[in-house]
């Protein structure tokens, strides 16, 4: 790990840390596999078996580390995904919730309970514009009713007349 970045991130599974890296670089082109360490002789996992997956995700650096199920993911960590379009939200939400469980706002949990938010970059530019407080109060209503993310519901909020 000679040119390791100074922070990376781990995510503790029992045992699908390969499994899970796959996927997840599946889903975000431009994202590798950097490399896989397996348990030795001394364990504690089975020798052989996978023990650490290194992987760059959208230019971030992770770990997944299968340590067993004394860990599980919850809700107070959780990663954000920025989308250029409609498209790649539809995309990105399929490609990670499947076999997890959505939520609202964006939210999803992936099958192996790490929490998600698909978020366009629109949604972002809409809150953060020289748009009036109420329409910026009108986009962030309708992002809390949405479930997954749509462009063209937050932009009719924005434009939306006051009533």
């Amino acid at each position: 790990m000679t040119n390791s970045p100074k922070v990376s991130t781990t995510l503790w599974f029992d045992k699908d840390a390969e499994a899970a890296a796959q996927h997840y670089i599946k889903a975000i082109p431009g994202s590798e596999i950097l490399g896989i360490e397996r348990y030795g002789k001394a364990g504690p996992g089975p020798e052989g078996s996978v023990m650490l997956v290194r992987f760059r995700l959208g230019g971030q650096e992770f770990i997944a580390f299968n340590g067993g199920p004394r860990f599980t993911p919850n809700e107070s960590v959780s990663f954000t995904i920025y989308c250029d379009d409609q498209a790649e939200v539809d995309r990105l939400w399929s490609r990670m919730s499947e076999g997890g469980k959505t939520s609202q706002c964006g939210w999803l949990k992936a099958r192996w309970g790490f929490s998600w938010q698909i978020v366009p970059r629109r949604f972002i530019e809409l809150m953060t514009s020289a748009t009036s407080a109420e329409a910026k109060a009108r986009v962030f209503s309708a992002m809390m009713h949405m479930t997954k993310f749509e462009i063209a519901k937050l932009e009719r909020a924005a434009q939306a007349e006051s009533a």
